[in-house]
């Protein structure tokens, strides 16, 4: 899966917390959302106090893109055989993260598991 195969995946599936998602997908869909979040930052000034309406409106882009982020992260927790309520350990501080990014980097399982077919 290529960059924008990965792109329009996540946002035709950004509120689908089942089923499974491909390592690419995953990790192509994490680099757009980092370029997102830089673009929406500089442009509606989020983060550095800018025009009110923009800031707002640049918050509400972040917060459709957080949940689109969060379905792709739950269905590549799937891929690996693991719940996507795992995506919680982020709460923990410093390593919560890093136990996350372990999960997300694992290969899935090979065939169907208790989440569905291989994705695509």
């Amino acid at each position: 899966m290529g960059f924008g195969e990965a792109i329009s995946s996540g946002f035709a599936n950004m509120s689908n917390f089942e089923g499974r998602a491909s390592r690419p997908a995953f990790w192509w869909w994490f680099l757009f959302i980092y370029i997102i979040e830089i673009v929406v930052s500089l442009v509606f000034g989020v983060g550095r106090g800018g025009n009110g309406f923009l800031v707002f409106i640049g918050y509400i882009v972040l917060l459709i893109l957080w949940l689109a982020t969060v379905a792709v992260g739950c269905r590549r927790l799937h891929d690996t055989g693991k719940s996507g309520w795992l995506q919680l350990l982020v709460l923990i501080p410093c390593i919560g993260f890093i136990i996350l990014i372990v999960f997300w980097i694992q290969p899935g399982t090979a065939g169907d598991n208790a989440y569905g077919p291989p994705s695509a």
